[in-house]
């Protein structure tokens, strides 16, 4: 289901295992362009951490550098564009928040996916994309999305996230005969 209303889009999608929520971050990593913000919310174990990764591999982030960046808060990480990868979950308030320097990734030259966004609720601006991850309880494996892009750029970024993935095009077969491509 997706709803779009002026610069906003919010969809719902499944993921059924923990490669699928990684692929579904390789394609969101795909599409991030500099000044993108990407809040993640949920509990524990909702896969927060293995969107990120599949980010960082989409944005073509060397996969042995991609951590959480529990203990030192932001990890800036070199791909297509700088990626920075935020942990508030250890962070108490705005003002502690402040002293990381954290401010100035917002908007900045690489995209910002941050881990327990709604822990510190003004951290960031209100034009972003929401991905709130929950747990399925009847199967462990199945997580639940609710994605919400506010602002022109990030709804178009939600839209293109939940869009179905466009297969390659594959060259017409050659014909014995001529040697040609047919059309």
């Amino acid at each position: 289901m997706a709803e779009m209303s002026g610069e906003r889009f919010t969809a719902r999608r499944t993921t059924r295992s923990a490669a699928a929520t990684r692929r579904l971050g390789a394609r969101l990593g795909g599409l991030l362009r500099p000044g993108d913000v990407v809040a993640l919310e949920g509990d524990l174990g909702a896969g927060k951490t293995q969107l990120v990764r599949g980010a960082c591999e989409g944005a073509d982030v060397p996969p042995g550098e991609v951590s959480s960046p529990t203990f030192a808060i932001v990890a800036t990480y070199a791909g297509r564009i700088p990626v920075h990868h935020a942990d508030l979950y250890r962070i108490a308030d705005e003002d502690e928040l402040y002293g990381t320097g954290f401010g100035d990734l917002v908007g900045g030259e690489g995209a910002l996916l941050v881990e327990w966004a709604d822990r510190i609720p003004g951290a960031l601006p209100a034009e972003r994309l929401t991905l709130r991850l929950s747990h399925d309880a009847a199967r462990p494996e199945v997580r639940h999305l609710e994605l919400e892009g506010v602002g022109a750029r990030h709804a178009a970024l939600a839209q293109a996230l939940v869009a179905p993935p466009r297969r390659a095009r594959r060259p017409a077969p050659r014909t014995a005969r001529t040697g040609r491509r047919s059309r």
